[in-house]
């Protein structure tokens, strides 16, 4: 039994209700009076001069208030996209913003679009990581990227080596080595509500800004650098995001708000879905060359690996070398040499896509890991387990689950009968991982309002239930009510700061100033109890939302009586108010493993997966609901990246993806038909009641168990996400020849 009243309880998200009957109110479902649509003009190059702008005609449609360009915009040195706004000489990607069309309508704003005139000179492009690394490839920074320090020959950025011990020996000491060529390709978020801003300027100076950002301090921050405004006068409201991913932080709120302050004028952006695949910030096209060398009882001596991030037309100056870093998280290598660099291409500028890379860099280690296991004729997750990476000297010791998770694994059926299965046609694929999880430090407040409702009031944006998670938690230290507990998610200006929602670390950061806030507010409660029914504090105790002295339930107090006593001229008592801070020492590691049951069809390369098990260390449940919601939605888009989503463009720069038509987000009949998860609960060190966060983790290994799945059925390793049929079709056709 649990010792919780209220978490650890599969309980229904709090904005539930609200989404699927429509009442929840995105950023383009706001509207200002005298508010104007905007519009890009975006450039069919991937590569080219602008030669000029003719707005003439556009100015001429009835309702468009203006057309824009770099030249009526801030001078702002373009040193990354947010920076870039408008293009200025040249464009250095397809679908890249030359002119925005200010109108009364959307309409308007779209016939007016049509009907700029822009003269174009294009020039020779690089779509490619090879083509970008050849010697005479165009440079997409000759000069090097304004604003940032020096200048490049090339289109290497971030080029970086990290090493420990001496790689030569550990091969030298191998008795098996295996080395492939790994690939991915560039993939888009592809959430359902595409990027939106709404600017309103201040008469006083500063504005406010409405918009479906996971970072609302983020955006905060680059707006006021960028155009030289207190941060105090810029204020951001976090609207409900209708999924981000990582995809939403900081990408075009500064042009907006440079736009509505060059017209003075509410100015409102949505994308439209052509907009977002060809002008968002994906997630990279990645290559690597990767050695692995084992002794023949199995123990891993040596990693060597040179990894290639298509980055587009900006470096993230991170990517690369964190899919570098991922490649040795799970498993202990006594020496490794990883080479990282991040490529530039005529493209939009890459981001984050939840576990940002993790999926390549699984794909790659657990493939290598289960070819290891067959050369030496081993148990594929015994070989894991004994590999299992151990904690370094002087580093922090991490408490997790992971051989708990493999404990899992190796009792599953599917794991115990895959013989069986194989034997009838089927493969059975496993893939193991570990997400490191990020953190940083939050604030929350709690209150008692005149009603005697406790309000939790935070500036934390919910992408998976964590608000749920909070109020839960809030109950749960009250003993009272869920419907007791409202959820307040304010701005920038009003509300503390919390961290990005991102890497995993809402829960986990931001949790712990919850729980110290509430237990706060709780203590300042029974003080005011204590002192009205004249009994020692420790004498009270609160039951279903009353105050009561312990032993005689008839002598209590509701919540409301607390607020009347706090909340009135002549009060005795100050108002209960309490504030939560929290900054976790270091990182809560998530282990977890997928198991895939698949079938490949010989004569078409189709592959259907039938089952996906996926069993994860989630710390503590608070919501074990809404955590497996999070873990199907996570086994969902792996399968996506495993068989059918890529963003593929033509030599000229032009996206060949560019829909929901042409680019193959996974449909309902696509996903597995039995999806089914374990929860496995190994406290964190400083998590909130030893949770950990817990979005990351389940996209991860999907891919990768796919992979060793369809070999166990094909006896053919696939090292090319995706794999589409056409792929696997050749290669089934390839082996039999």
């Amino acid at each position: 039994m649990s010792a919780f009243q209220k978490l650890g309880r599969p309980t229904r998200l709090n904005e539930g209700a609200e989404k699927v009957t429509g009442k929840l109110r995105f950023t383009p479902d706001v509207f200002l009076p005298n508010t104007l649509h905007a519009r890009f003009v975006a450039s069919p190059y991937a590569h080219a001069r602008i030669l000029s702008i003719d707005a003439a005609a556009a100015l001429a449609v009835p309702g468009v208030h203006a057309v824009l360009t770099a030249r009526d915009l801030p001078d702002i040195a373009p040193s990354s996209r947010a920076h870039l706004l408008l293009a200025r000489d040249r464009v250095i990607f397809a679908g890249q913003p030359v002119a925005l069309v200010l109108a009364e309508s959307e309409a308007s704003a779209e016939d007016g679009a049509e009907q700029v005139l822009i003269d174009f000179d294009p020039l020779p492009t690089a779509m490619t990581i090879e083509a970008a690394l050849a010697p005479d490839a165009p440079l997409v920074w000759p000069k090097g990227i304004p604003g940032s320090q020096g200048s490049s020959s090339d289109n290497r950025r971030d080029v970086r080596e990290t090493t420990q011990g001496d790689v030569s020996q550990g091969f030298a000491a191998a008795d098996v080595t295996l080395e492939r060529t790994f690939t991915s390709e560039g993939v888009h978020q592809s959430y359902i509500e595409p990027q939106a801003v709404l600017v309103q300027p201040d008469p006083l100076g500063g504005v406010t800004i409405w918009t479906n950002t996971q970072a609302p301090f983020e955006v905060q921050e680059v707006v006021a650098e960028m155009l030289g405004l207190p941060e105090s006068r810029v204020r951001v409201i976090p609207m409900p995001v209708g999924g981000g991913f990582g995809g939403k932080f900081t990408l075009y709120q500064p042009l907006v708000v440079a736009a509505a302050l060059a017209v003075n004028r509410p100015v409102r952006l949505v994308l439209s879905r052509m907009e977002e695949l060809a002008a968002g910030n994906p997630a990279p096209a990645i290559q690597a060359r990767v050695r692995l060398g084992a002794k023949q009882d199995g123990t891993l001596t040596a990693l060597e690996a040179d990894i290639l991030v298509d980055a587009g037309c900006y470096p993230s100056n991170w990517l690369a070398d964190f899919t570098g870093s991922q490649l040795r998280y799970c498993y202990h290598i006594p020496h490794y040499r990883l080479t990282t660099a991040e490529i530039l291409t005529f493209k939009a500028s890459v981001a984050a896509y939840r576990a940002p890379c993790a999926p390549t860099a699984a794909l790659i280690i657990e493939s290598l890991m289960d070819e290891l296991a067959e050369r030496l004729n081993r148990d594929p997750l015994e070989l894991r387990e004994q590999n299992l990476a151990q904690a370094k000297e002087g580093q922090p010791q991490h408490t997790h689950g992971a051989r708990q998770v493999l404990q899992q694994v190796r009792q599953h059926p599917l794991w115990q009968n895959r013989a069986a299965t194989k034997a009838n046609g089927r493969g059975v694929g496993l893939a193991f991982f570990g997400w490191t999880g990020a953190y940083g430090p939050s604030s929350a407040l709690c209150m008692l309002q005149h009603d005697g409702r406790i309000q939790l009031q935070m500036a934390s944006v919910d992408l998976n239930g964590t608000s749920t998670g909070f109020q839960l938690m809030v109950a749960e230290a009250l003993n009272i009510p869920l419907e007791a507990v409202s959820i307040v998610v304010g701005d920038t200006l009003t509300s503390p700061y919390a961290v990005n929602t991102a890497g995993s670390m809402v829960t986990y950061s931001t949790g712990g100033a919850v729980l110290e806030a509430a237990k706060e507010v709780r203590q300042q409660i029974l003080a005011v109890a204590s002192d009205e029914l004249e009994v020692a504090a420790e004498d009270l105790e609160i039951v279903d939302g009353r105050i009561q002295v312990k032993g005689y339930p008839s002598r209590t107090l509701s919540f409301k009586d607390i607020s009347a006593r706090t909340r009135k001229a002549g009060a005795q008592h100050p108002p209960i108010l309490a504030h939560g801070r929290s900054s976790p020492a270091t990182e809560a590691p998530v282990y977890s493993a997928q198991l895939a049951e698949v079938e490949v069809d010989r004569d078409t390369g189709e592959v259907k997966i039938h089952r996906i098990v996926l069993v994860q260390d989630v710390g503590f449940a608070l919501n074990p609901l809404a955590i497996q919601g999070q873990m199907h939605g996570g086994v969902t888009q792996g399968i996506g990246w495993a068989l059918y989503e890529q963003l593929n463009f033509d030599e000229g720069g032009q996206l060949l993806t560019g829909s929901w038509m042409d680019y193959a987000v996974p449909r309902a009949d696509q996903t597995a038909p039995v999806i089914e998860t374990v929860l496995v609960e190994v406290a964190s060190d400083h998590g909130p009641l030893g949770a950990r966060g817990v979005g990351e983790s389940p996209v991860i290994a999907t891919a990768a168990a796919t992979a060793n799945a369809m070999y166990d059925a094909t006896g053919i390793r696939f090292t090319r996400l995706p794999m589409t049929a056409p792929r696997v079709w050749s290669a089934l056709k390839g082996s039999q020849a």
